[in-house]
């Protein structure tokens, strides 16, 4: 689609009386115009900026440098030229002409390429000479020789002996250019690895022009054309440091916006067809949601690239774990690593070696294979059927199609597989890659049954409107601040998910279980920071310690720094409900034991268990789950355990004073374990062993208390 033909081929398409008709090739006459939307370029833009905030620089707002490939007429060069004032246009080139501004003027520079955007058939040869700075021109890539100008030689960093260049050996030197962007909005091929020969690129028209990414000295790449760089060279860039992600995910705004239009004509031409349209007005709807299309599509250009940022935080931790994502794809979906450039098992054992893990580029294919053998297995199961899901098939569509066109909606024809491609969205972009194999791996629940836990989890936990607000502070904390709370978020939601599929009957009715926890955990969710004894208070000034940062509102801090003790709400609400006590009593005895038993201690120590491979990972996910089964019921105990005169916990009891009570009755084998987890901790580490032994030790406290009830008379 979008291309000079699409009218042709929705024509031919028409008249063949094909399903789909003038939706068959999108951006047509009365389609979406990608170049007049600048929706490519501005999906690269996303990718671009991310990188930048990571790298401290808001380029809305702060100068910097940019070597690009391209000229103004082009869609996604020219576009991307114009998207920030700030931007300091160092030279470019595309296939007739070199430019050189080696210290532009940004507004003058930004005017003129402006002009030259709105010129049909523009080329660097229409630039205006007297806007270009001294020591710059326009060259052309037919010319013998080139000058070299001081101003050229300090922007390419040349020797002093230098003093002409061929055409080739220009653009080499741009592309090697110490600079902060390289935009890439041409065609061809013009980086490679250090490993591969010219004739393995396959672009023989750019050998002469082609550098190795290894001599890059750009800080960030924007690819807004296709194919700018081979694999090999953007992972080489990013494990020197470079911040680069891939083609296929920079320029995803463009064929997102094809998906939207096409999805829109299939819906309105049903309405067209049974009479409640006719095709002006349905034309007239397309044009009046152009800019909620664009936001739509955007939106997702922003939170793949932040699901990409995140996984590259993570992965020299979870290279094993990625080790083992990738033989499964290998299995299921025949993923072909040496064809999609990703490492073999035997550089996954390497990079583990060396601390390192996936960069950045194989994250983003990764991430690719992991939606796409996601969404097939949630097409094939019966999940697009949940009333559940039926709210994110509404948000796909533009506000006006869904006041207008709800139950059109519903019956869309490919409803099942627009859900499904959402469900795994909201999985992998906020989850990360790999939660869904993880807890497959863990509690051998299918793909279907997880993301149903996982879209109750962040309803009960209401992690949408978290994730919002620290979205929101873009450019107002430091990125490494964003990304922490961001992370935070992810693992309550992860905990949470893990929780509903242990304790849930499944498949899961998630509407039911949302309605069943949200209200309960919202209140302990104020009540829990109100009821911290030392060991959890030291836990969470530990947390503030690491987020804080000044443009962090104060109500979100506190609500980040509590996400480990929030997963907590859930068992407490099982408690209070098995033993009739109140929220407040039930949370008050559960936290006091943080303290008393040390168990806040403990629970942070088998979290910061090792998951180093898959047996690692699914002891401490045994060991934890045993841990939290143990708090419960020694809560269970203490609550429903005679209180002297009363019997069973009241509700004019405190939960200290019960849990004191039940402590001083049984104070020998509370010493005894007491005293298991005090040698652990003077230890000076924890390991699997000596947390299983403190957990049992738990489990013997338990035992002890179901033998005198079971005893008394």
């Amino acid at each position: 689609g979008t291309a000079t033909f699409s009218d042709v081929a929705n024509a031919i398409a028409l008249e063949r009386g094909y399903w789909l008709g003038d939706a068959f090739a999108s951006g047509g006459s009365s389609g979406y115009d990608h170049k007049a939307m600048a929706i490519t370029a501005k999906g690269a833009w996303e990718s671009v900026k991310r990188h930048f905030r990571e790298l401290g620089v808001d380029i809305g707002t702060q100068p910097f440098t940019t070597i690009g490939i391209g000229d103004m007429s082009g869609d996604v060069f020219g576009n991307g030229m114009l998207l920030s004032r700030q931007m300091r246009l160092l030279a470019a080139f595309d296939h007739r002409h070199v430019f050189v501004d080696p210290n532009p003027d940004p507004d003058a520079s930004y005017e003129e390429r402006r002009r030259l955007f709105e010129m049909p058939r523009s080329s660097w040869a229409d630039y205006d000479a007297t806007c270009i700075s001294t020591g710059g021109g326009v060259f052309d890539r037919t010319a013998k020789s080139i000058a070299v100008s001081p101003e050229m030689r300090q922007l390419l960093a040349l020797p002093e002996h230098v003093g002409h260049l061929t055409p080739p050996e220009l653009i080499r030197g741009l592309l090697t250019a110490p600079v902060d962007l390289l935009w890439n909005g041409g065609i061809g091929t013009f980086v490679k690895a250090g490993s591969e020969s010219d004739s393995d690129v396959g672009d023989r028209g750019n050998d002469a022009i082609r550098v190795d990414a290894e001599r890059l000295r750009c800080r960030v790449v924007g690819e807004g054309g296709n194919l700018g760089f081979t694999e090999a060279a953007r992972v080489a860039f990013a494990r020197s440091g470079g911040k680069i992600y891939s083609d296929a995910v920079d320029n995803a705004a463009g064929v997102n916006c094809s998906d939207h239009e096409v999805n829109i004509k299939i819906l309105l031409n049903a309405a067209v067809a049974d009479g409640d349209l006719t095709v002006k007005q349905r034309d007239a709807l397309l044009v009046a949601m152009t800019s909620e299309v664009s936001e739509l599509v955007l939106a997702e250009n922003y939170r793949q690239t932040a699901a990409i940022s995140a996984a590259r935080v993570q992965a020299p931790g979870m290279v094993e774990v990625h080790q083992r994502h990738l033989q499964w794809l290998e299995r299921t979906t025949g993923l072909d690593r040496a064809l999609e450039g990703l490492p073999s098992d035997d550089e996954l054992n390497e990079r583990r070696e060396a601390g390192q893990g996936l960069a950045a580029p194989e994250l983003a294919v990764l991430l690719a294979h992991t939606k796409i053998a996601l969404t097939a297995d949630l097409v094939a199961s019966d999940l697009p059927r949940d009333g559940a899901c039926a709210p994110l098939l509404g948000e796909y569509f533009p506000t006006l199609l869904r006041e207008r066109f709800a139950e059109r909606i519903r019956r869309h024809p490919l409803a099942r597989e627009l859900v499904a491609t959402l469900v795994t969205n909201r999985l992998v972009d906020r989850a990360g890659l790999s939660m869904t194999h993880r807890l497959a791996e863990e509690t051998s629940a299918p793909v279907a049954d997880i993301a149903r836990a996982h879209l109750a989890a962040w309803q009960i936990f209401d992690l949408q409107s978290t994730w919002d607000a620290v979205n929101a502070l873009d450019n107002a904390v430091d990125a490494e601040v964003q990304l922490r709370m961001l992370l935070e978020t992810k693992r309550l939601g992860e905990r949470a998910t893990r929780w509903l599929l242990r304790n849930q009957r499944l498949p899961l009715d998630v509407d039911g279980v949302v309605t069943h926890y949200r209200s309960d955990v919202g209140r302990l969710r104020q009540i829990i920071p109100e009821t911290l004894r030392r060991d959890d208070q030291r836990s969470v000034g530990r947390a503030v310690h690491l987020i804080r940062s000044d443009g962090v509102p104060a109500d979100l801090l506190r609500e980040i720094t509590h996400m480990d003790l929030a997963i907590t709400a859930l068992d407490i609400i099982e408690v209070a409900r098995s033993t009739g006590v109140t929220l407040e009593q039930t949370a008050a005895t559960y936290l006091v034991l943080d303290d008393d038993l040390r168990l806040g201690w403990l629970r942070q120590r088998i979290n910061g268990l090792p998951r180093n491979d898959r047996w690692e990972s699914l002891a401490r996910s045994a060991l934890r789950d045993d841990f939290f089964r143990a708090h419960v019921e020694l809560t269970e105990s203490i609550l429903g355990s005679p209180s002297p005169g009363s019997g069973a916990a009241s509700g004019d009891e405190r939960g200290d004073d019960l849990a004191q009570a039940w402590i001083d009755a049984r104070r020998h084998a509370v010493e005894h374990c007491l005293t298991v987890l005090s040698d652990i901790r003077a230890s000076g580490r924890t390991d699997l062993a000596q947390l299983s032994v403190a957990v049992r030790e738990l489990r013997n406290l338990i035992h002890v208390a179901q033998r005198e009830t079971s005893s008394s008379p």
